[in-house]
């Protein structure tokens, strides 16, 4: 494994495991037929998995370890009972040089704390970042949105980190040379927001940024395509993630149901049948424009290593394209383009600088 790029799995994370695991890592070897993983879990729930997909054991290791983290264990618990877990062990894995990224659909918190101890921060980050791409009214484009749940309580210099974080990946990663950020907030006027809110926008307007701040973006905005990088605490951020996840399944839905609505609709359906194959496919376009499956896997930013977050309750689909996110990340070597960057850019330094006065502190 040690000539090729390997992807470590934590195989007991998430609340279908290890089935979506392993279903996950089959579908994205499909895509990705050079990559191989390492996964961590119980092998007698894990093998008989394997053994249903043809030549899956030739680029899947099994590593056993009976301990798993669940999604009741706190952070601290899991980082000093849970050396042996699943997913401690996969996250060691990237930091010993095993793997090149490591993916989990467990316990966010603990994700975030064993990551955190084990890759390590950059320098001048105080506080990793979940962040991810979503699709945008602009074809070709998306936004990053950070944080989506790893940090529920903030201060204005966590957010002016995961502005930076944001303004890099989107650098690097999407290739905008100067991203335009923006806070999240209830309003676009000036005197809008919350104390946070308030703070975080003032110490923005006088902060270095790998890109412009262009002041407050609404929750309806974020899709909007207005906007290359939206920046909020954790807590809000997870909550406008999945209410945006929600309504587009409730589209789903809807459609769905509306297509079933009446016998006159089902006669019109096979009555315009030549056409219907032209119809189903813009709407299979659609439905995968808007399906969150398709827009799972969001990056731990921040760390020295590439950790990625899956939704815990995401199928085989979602899974293995979180595993996707990783391998591309990974064969960029992202983790360290984005450090070299913000060391470039003398970002780090400006971080610790402004994280050490009196009035911003470092959370």
């Amino acid at each position: 494994m040690t000539n090729q790029l390997v992807i470590s799995l934590d195989g007991m994370g998430g609340d279908k495991a290890p089935h979506i695991v392993v279903e996950g890592a089959h579908l994205a070897r499909e895509k990705y037929p050079n990559v191989k993983f390492i996964i961590y879990g119980n092998e007698a729930e894990i093998r008989p998995l394997m053994a249903k997909y043809q030549g899956l054991d030739t680029v899947m290791e099994l590593r056993h370890t009976p301990d798993r983290v669940t999604s009741h264990d706190k952070p601290v618990q899991a980082l000093r009972q849970g050396r042996n877990s699943s997913m401690r062990l996969a996250i060691d894995a990237v930091a010993n040089g095993d793997a090149q990224a490591v993916v989990s659909a467990g316990n966010t918190g603990a994700l975030m704390a064993m990551a955190k101890f084990s890759l390590k921060v950059m320098a001048g980050i105080h506080r990793p970042a979940i962040a991810t791409y979503l699709p945008t009214r602009v074809k070709g484009h998306g936004a990053v949105m950070l944080d989506l749940g790893a940090n529920a309580e903030c201060s204005p210099q966590n957010l002016l980190e995961f502005a930076v974080l944001g303004g890099v990946f989107s650098r690097e990663a999407l290739k905008i040379a100067e991203p335009r950020i923006a806070l999240l907030n209830i309003g676009s006027e000036a005197m809008k927001g919350d104390e946070l809110v308030q703070a975080a926008a003032e110490v923005f307007s006088n902060a270095p940024m790998p890109g412009k701040y262009v002041g407050f973006a609404e929750g309806d905005e974020i899709l909007s395509g207005d906007f290359d990088v939206v920046v909020t605490d954790g807590f809000t951020g997870n909550v406008t993630l999945k209410t945006i996840e929600g309504t587009a399944k409730l589209i789903k839905h809807m459609m769905k149901e509306a297509l079933k609505s009446s016998w006159l609709v089902k006669l019109g359906m096979v009555i315009a049948a030549p056409g219907l194959a032209i119809c189903y496919s813009a709407l299979k376009v659609f439905s995968q424009r808007i399906d969150p499956r398709y827009y799972n896997g969001a990056s731990l930013l921040g760390l020295k290593g590439i950790c990625i977050k899956s939704h815990g309750s995401t199928d085989s689909i979602g899974f293995g394209n979180a595993i996707g996110v990783g391998i591309e990340l990974a064969a960029n070597n992202f983790a360290a383009k984005v450090e070299a960057e913000l060391h470039k850019m003398g970002l780090d330094v400006a971080l610790e600088e402004i994280a050490a006065q009196p009035e911003q502190g470092a959370a």
